[in-house]
This record gives C-alpha cells, structure tokens and sequence, in this order.
C-alpha cells in the first residue's frame, strides 16, 4: 500500500501543473489584447511572492509587473537549518532578483511605506509611487519581540532569532555554535502557534545537536516550549531516541517549557519551573502577519490576514491578495511550499479576474520536509480544498512519515527534499 504522504507526492505535479496552465492557456482572450497592459504590483519576493510573478509573467507577457522586495539577496528559510548542522552553507540558500529581471518583471529593490488602497498605489522607500489593478502582497512574518521578557529586536543582535530570511542571523548563529565550548548548553525557545514552518525549531534543534554529536559531544540541546504538542511529534521523538540520546531534550509546557523571562547579561533562561545557563540560545518569538499587511489594511485584529480561499483576495481590502505566511488559510501550513503554489494559483485567480472570468475553486497540495540528520529526513503532506470560506484537508488525502520506515526511506525523504529545494528555486529565482 502507498503512504497517502507518498501519493499526494506523486499527484503534487498534476495539481500545480494545472494552476500554472490554467493561468498561462486559458483565460486570456484575444480580445485583452487590445486593451492596456494591467499593472500588478506584488510586494514580497519570497517564495511566494516571486512564484506569483513568475506565473503571471508566464500567463501573459504584456502583464505590466512589479516586485517589490527589500533586500537583494533573498536567504531562502527552507533547508537553512543544514548552515547550522554543517551540512550546507549559507550561499546554498542565498538567490538573487536577476533572472526574475531577465524575464520581464520589473524588480525593485526597496520598502513599500504607504499603500492607499482607494488610489490603487504604493508609495515606495525610494519616493517611487506604483499604481495597480492588482496588488499582491506576500508579507511573510513578523516577530513580536516584546512577548518575551528580557528579548527586544536589540536583543537578537546577542541571541538571535534566524527565523527571517535575513542571512546575517542565520550566520550569527552558526558562528556562535562553533564558538562555544564543548559541554554548552544550546537552549532553543520554540514559538507559539500560528508560527511560520510548525515543524521548523525542531529540525533546527535536530540538526543543531547533529553539529554537537561530531563536533562538541559534551554539549547538548534543550527546546523550551510553550506548547504540548507540535507537528510530526512521534517522528521527532523517536528519531531525536535514536540518534541523539541524551544529548537532544524537549521540555514541553506541562513539564515545564514555557519561557517566564530571559536575562541576557547573565545568559540565564527562567521557565515556569526551572532556570537554565546557556552558552547559545535561539529565541524565536510568537508571530504575525509581516508590516505590510498593517500598512495595506489586510490583517484583522488576531495580526494576520483573512482570505477568500479561491482568490486570495483580502476580506478587508478589495483588489489586495494576500499570499504566503501572513494569510489566514485555514488547515493549509505557513510553509515555502505551500507559499509557492499560493503564488501559482493567486496568479491564476487574477489572470481570470483580470477578463470578468470566475476563478477556478483550486485544491492545494503541501508536502514539508524536515531533516533530522544527512540521509535522515521525515514529512508531512496535505491535500486541501475551500469549504465554507476555508482551506480544510480533503478527506482520506496526505499522511505523514511512516512511523517505523526503514533507513533507505528515510535517505529517500533526504534526497526528495534537497530535489525539491533545488527544483523550486530554479523555477522561481533561477
């Protein structure tokens, strides 16, 4: 029998396929030909943002598009665990804006600063103003710094963060790993949900203590969480018993994880039971919606933004979608891949709004990988549909690792995720 995780593998390619063709065959009539190339600005150049411009490119080369996006060098957060585990490094991850150039996007690299939404126009950091007929925005996320006593945004300078596609954290981090002595502790605070990549701190703590065991095996690794649950839980568990006993520990809220305070002159956490001295600590704050969704007026009060799930088009702003992390998409995970076929059917929904056609109702395939040590890695795939203003899962659809998978699957799960980092990086930075 096929593990429904490895059959929604095997459909993904048909399903995407489909949203990109749909956008790019069938729902541009001769007759816009004629009519004014419509301007879509898209602000955010991730995964999602930049897979949404790809496909709109792709859907009609008169679009006039613009992305918007910050920095030059995008640090891509999938697999970027690895810069930590020594396993990859850090220019693995890192892409540029020229090839997205190259295909007839116009790329500009600054900060979106006001977005009036009654003028259709974005008012840019470099004084540039961009009118739209659609606006796109793939805000990602954003840390609240202030929920955790004793960490600040000035904080992270000491005990980052690496959860943002800044490469400088990621770099950070790895450098105080290879600094600190061997018998350190590594303490990890793990966010509360909804957080960006639900299963991300644990890879992190696994590959982390991966870095330990050849490097500094007195060392060890502690992830004090707020939560009693978290994504493949079983999987990480018994692979953390078999591959690092004794040197990987979990504290969970009921035992004790939730962080009360951290004091960075003494290098101390306190928990709601226990003080612990670090020689490392990564500290990844709760989330929202990143500040372009406050400045577009598409995220409600909870700080992230709710969605028509066949458009995603903003409930709060109309002619705004919103993609990637910062949207409210019911049962579908905050992750790149999802974020990238986002894009792909955003662009589709657009492509037919743009010609007074009504989208296609999509159903959106994710599949996340986590690896817990070279040619160990596990995963969780999903199949959704919108029900009721919603992404729910479809019935009988996607699955997770099997539990006592041999070693040659789990090598297998290593080298699918690699396949897909470099497949889907290609297609859209490439």
């Amino acid at each position: 029998m096929i593990p429904p995780m490895i059959e929604a593998q095997k459909n993904r390619r048909e399903i995407l396929g489909g949203a990109a063709g749909a956008a790019a065959a069938t729902l541009w009539p001769r007759a816009i030909r004629a009519q004014a190339a419509p301007r879509i600005v898209i602000v955010g150049g991730g995964f999602a943002g930049a897979s949404c411009a790809r496909a709109l490119r792709e859907a009609d080369a008169r679009l006039a598009i613009t992305l918007v996006e910050a920095q030059h060098t995008y640090t891509a957060p999938p697999l970027s665990n690895g810069v930590l585990g020594g396993t990859r490094t850090l220019a693995q991850q890192q892409f540029g804006y020229d090839k997205i150039a190259a295909a007839g996007i116009t790329v500009a690299i600054a900060t979106a600063t006001t977005v009036d939404a009654q003028a259709h126009s974005v008012t840019l950091s470099t004084g540039d103003k961009l009118r739209y007929d659609r606006l796109v925005v793939a805000p990602g996320i954003a840390l609240r710094f202030d929920a955790i006593p004793g960490y600040s945004a000035a904080a992270a300078a000491q005990l980052p963060h690496a959860w943002t596609s800044d490469g400088t954290q990621i770099d950070l981090l790895r450098r105080q790993l290879e600094a600190m002595d061997d018998g350190g502790l590594v303490a990890i605070v793990a966010p509360v949900n909804p957080s960006r990549c639900p299963p991300g701190p644990y890879e992190r703590a696994s590959m982390i203590a991966h870095y330990l065991k050849t490097k500094k095996p007195r060392s060890k690794v502690v992830i004090l969480d707020s939560k009693d649950t978290f994504t493949m839980q079983e999987l990480f568990l018994k692979a953390w018993k078999e591959l690092y006993p004794g040197l990987l520990e979990w504290k969970s809220l009921s035992s004790g994880g939730n962080v009360a305070s951290i004091d960075i002159a003494k290098k101390t956490i306190e928990t709601d039971f226990d003080n612990y001295t670090f020689a490392v600590a990564n500290v990844i704050p709760p989330q929202i919606a990143g500040p372009i969704a406050k400045l577009a007026g598409v995220a409600d009060r909870t700080g992230w933004c709710p969605i028509d799930p066949v458009t995603f088009e903003s409930l709060q702003q109309k002619n705004i979608h919103v993609i990637g992390d910062a949207a409210l998409a019911g049962a579908m995970p905050k992750s790149a891949f999802a974020g990238s076929v986002e894009g792909k059917l955003c662009a589709a929904a657009i492509a037919a709004l743009l010609v007074d056609k009504k989208p296609a109702v999509p159903k959106l395939v994710s599949n996340c990988y986590s690896v817990v040590a070279p040619d160990y890695a596990i995963s969780i795939a999903g199949v959704y549909h919108p029900v009721n203003g919603e992404y729910v899962d479809v019935e009988g659809s996607g699955g997770v690792s099997p539990l006592d998978a041999p070693a040659a699957l789990r090598a297998q799960e290593a080298k699918f995720a690699d396949a897909w980092f470099r497949t889907n990086t290609a297609e859209i930075f490439g």
